[in-house]
């Protein structure tokens, strides 16, 4: 008898741990995990496209565990920020790229990224890759995705789950300035025709539609990063011949213009779309922190690509399998010539998820799942 009480409670036990796990779990879990953006947070959608911008080439993702080191679309050795953020934040999978074969059913609760390599917020960005997925038309996307989520849950559990269970994530910006404003002979010749307040008008009257279109989607909770410093990229630093501790002044600047103005449209569209909470990501400022101070972050260069060939700093030709890449990736503040490594994501990641209002206003990540 005594054993038998004994099993009873253990087994009472057992269940009110799982019970109370579980509990938590859909406390704590964020709902879904909606990304859009460009190559900084593409899963693999360029995979699928016919386009000069893919990294489902190896070396790229040779740390990344899920996949055993196979290359998955991903621009660095290992996992994006997005990647990051959602392990972080209670995501048991990753948010699977909507042009995936399996981004279906219920997959489609845990999120789905639909960002691609070259894509910007004009949708003439990234021309010189062929194809590429745009903001406009990754918004597109997401509309389909809401549909089935309908399906999926019904519409009014729907709306709740999209509105108060689901971050927003858009990560832009940098290739309206580096494939479009920055390269007049190759793009459309933006800059022969176009000052710089004019451009950035155009893209922040742009960003205010896209941003505009996903609220009436019914997304509620968004994080928007602003700009890096693009000036510093391996890429830019090789073709304008500067030295190593130097950063290229035009691209820089256009980038904190641009940053500025991004500021001032997230208080607007608070003011104007009630109850949506927009936070600003100061990327430009973490990542010049991780650069100037690579150091202390345990970087040994922020300066030379791991993988990439070309010039003082490995940083003309993107990472693909005739590219040097150097033994020792988690020292690299760049995987490529374009692109962080896994250990500098994490630096970022964790500035996003716990960071105070200097990295990201006006609450973190993880507030911003709790709200």
């Amino acid at each position: 008898m005594a054993i038998m009480k004994y099993y009873y409670s253990t087994l009472a036990f057992v269940f009110f741990f799982l019970y109370h796990c579980e509990a938590a779990a859909k406390h704590d879990g964020l709902g879904a995990s909606f990304i859009f953006g460009d190559s900084l947070v593409d899963a693999g959608n360029n995979n699928y496209l016919s386009t000069l911008s893919k990294a489902n080439i190896a070396p790229n993702g040779i740390d990344f565990k899920a996949s055993g080191g196979t290359p998955t679309g991903r621009y660095t050795n290992g996992r994006t920020i997005g990647d990051i953020v959602g392990e972080e934040l209670g995501q048991p999978n990753y948010a699977v790229p909507f042009l995936a074969p399996n981004a279906t059913g219920k997959a489609l609760l845990y999120g789905v990224n639909y960002a691609s390599g070259g894509g910007g917020i004009l949708n003439a960005t990234g021309r010189i890759f062929v194809n590429r997925i745009g903001m406009d038309v990754q918004i597109d996307y997401f509309s389909i995705t809401r549909k089935e989520i309908d399906k999926l849950l019904g519409k009014a559990k729907a709306r709740e789950y999209i509105m108060k269970k689901s971050i927003f994530s858009i990560t832009v910006g940098a290739n309206d300035f580096l494939n479009n404003y920055l390269l007049p002979v190759l793009s459309i010749g933006a800059r022969i025709s176009q000052s710089p307040d004019s451009f950035i008008d155009d893209m922040i009257t742009h960003f205010r539609s896209q941003l505009t279109r996903l609220y009436q989607l019914d997304a509620r909770k968004f994080v928007i990063g602003n700009v890096g410093p693009i000036g510093c990229i391996p890429y830019q630093k090789t073709i304008n011949q500067v030295n190593e501790d130097e950063c290229v002044d035009l691209p820089n600047k256009l980038a904190l213009q641009y940053n500025a103005r991004l500021k001032d449209l997230l208080a607007e569209l608070t003011d104007n779309l009630p109850g949506a909470t927009f936070v600003h990501a100061n990327v430009y400022d973490l990542v010049s922190d991780v650069i100037k101070n690579y150091k202390n972050h345990g970087f040994v260069t922020a300066s030379k690509a791991c993988c990439g060939n070309g010039g003082q700093f490995a940083g003309i030709i993107p990472c693909g399998p005739t590219s040097s890449m150097c033994s020792d990736r988690d020292k690299h503040v760049f995987w490529d010539p374009y692109h962080p490594s896994e250990a500098a994501n994490l630096i970022l990641a964790k500035q996003l998820l716990d960071g105070d209002n200097r990295s990201i206003s006006p609450m973190n990540l993880r507030q911003l799942r709790d709200l």
